[in-house]
């Protein structure tokens, strides 16, 4: 549940929990807005902690009032013969609105047909690397919902 104008860049390594969180972009992550009038700013460690890497951002003073989604949000559909198929979801008003799915080929290492939107297609493209760090390296060892 990614804020729809947070476009990510690199992993938030330095953002320290007690408890790891559940992320929407399956790790936290550093970047810039994308909002009207905010294009290219650097959020601040604070803002990345509570709107950027979560969406449902009313509260940040970024946030256009005028948008088309409060929030991004990924999973994985399916993940087999070479093919990892993930479903998005654009939410505003905590209502589900435009919806897809983005398929990647492992073996050729590109996205089959990537979306328009380039903030939602990089937050995918992070989601993704997430989910691909946790099947080489689980959160919890022998677990199988890390």
């Amino acid at each position: 549940m990614a804020c729809p104008f947070f476009l990510p860049t690199e992993e938030f390594t330095e953002w320290a929990w007690h408890a790891r969180p559940r992320l929407p972009l399956g790790d936290a992550w550093k970047g810039f807005c994308t909002a009207p009038g905010h294009q290219g700013e650097t959020p601040t460690p604070e803002m990345l902690k509570q709107w950027c890497n979560f969406g449902y951002a009313k509260k940040c003073p970024w946030m256009p009032s005028e948008r088309e989604a409060d929030k991004n949000s990924f999973s994985i559909a399916r993940d087999r013969d070479g093919m990892v198929l993930i479903y998005y979801v654009r939410e505003i008003d905590h209502t589900p609105g435009e919806h897809g799915t983005l398929q990647y080929d492992l073996e050729q290492g590109r996205w089959l047909k990537p979306h328009p939107d380039a903030v939602l297609q990089k937050q995918a493209e992070c989601y993704l690397a997430s989910y691909q760090k946790r099947k080489e390296t689980p959160v919890r060892p022998n677990h199988p919902s890390s």
